[in-house]
């Protein structure tokens, strides 16, 4: 068997380390990714419904500032973004170093994807469906929130797994500068100290945690897609 796959001692010393390790990839992870949400989802209705020809068309200048930013944000690499913005974490949280202080970076750095994962579901859904909630006398909030947001659920819940998944990976990343969870792991035990095993299972922990995520978001996007579910029930009419 090759040398690759054998227990070695290093391994037995880590290994009872890997269930803390991943409790903390998760909890970073999904907490991000929620404040992630709460900002960049307004901002995602914003860059839709603010344009020129939107439902509530905002000024230009406030407009091309908020595109500028998110921009800007998105152009810059993740490790470098995060060691730029680490000195907020001290602020905030007292610390520059571990699973925690990794949060604010991680939050600020997926805010503006998330935000264009939502303008392009917002996009997808049909022009004539907002016209006719117009013409029926619907208030913009009212188009937002009753025809907008769930005529676009599956797009929006497809883009919700992409971006699980994607600052799963900016997690994974920060463990290079001090970040904590299964990143730290493969970096530091695995890559600095040559140990490839640990490297190996961290990273396959990964993989596994990414399988997962993508398994219930693409389970929730198909459940929540009336196109599909009403094709269902004609066949089984049939």
């Amino acid at each position: 068997m090759p040398e690759l796959f054998t227990v070695s001692p290093e391994m037995l010393k880590i290994l009872p380390t890997f269930p803390q390790e991943i409790w903390e990839t998760l909890y970073s992870t999904l907490f991000s990714t929620f404040f992630a949400y709460v900002i960049g989802l307004p901002l995602g209705i914003l860059l839709v419904v603010g344009e020129r020809d939107g439902i509530l068309p905002l000024p230009r200048f406030l407009m091309k500032f908020i595109n500028a930013i998110v921009n800007i944000i998105r152009s810059i690499p993740f490790l470098i973004f995060m060691m730029m913005i680490l000195p907020l974490s001290l602020i905030i949280l007292g610390t520059r170093i571990g699973t925690v202080a990794s949060i604010p970076p991680l939050i600020i750095a997926a805010a503006p994807f998330v935000a264009r994962m939502v303008e392009s579901s917002l996009r997808e859904v049909d022009k004539g469906v907002i016209e006719a909630a117009q013409a029926m006398g619907c208030s913009p909030m009212q188009i937002i929130f009753k025809v907008m947001l769930p005529e676009s659920l599956p797009s929006l819940l497809s883009g919700a797994t992409i971006a699980l998944t994607t600052i799963l990976g900016y997690g994974a990343m920060a463990g290079a500068i001090g970040g904590g969870g299964l990143g730290k792991v493969a970096i530091n035990s695995g890559y600095y100290r040559n140990w490839p095993d640990i490297m190996l299972l961290a990273v396959i922990l990964l993989i596994l945690l990414v399988q997962i995520f993508q398994s219930i978001g693409s389970w929730l996007a198909v459940r929540s897609d009336k196109r599909l579910t009403n094709t269902k029930k004609g066949r089984l009419r049939k």
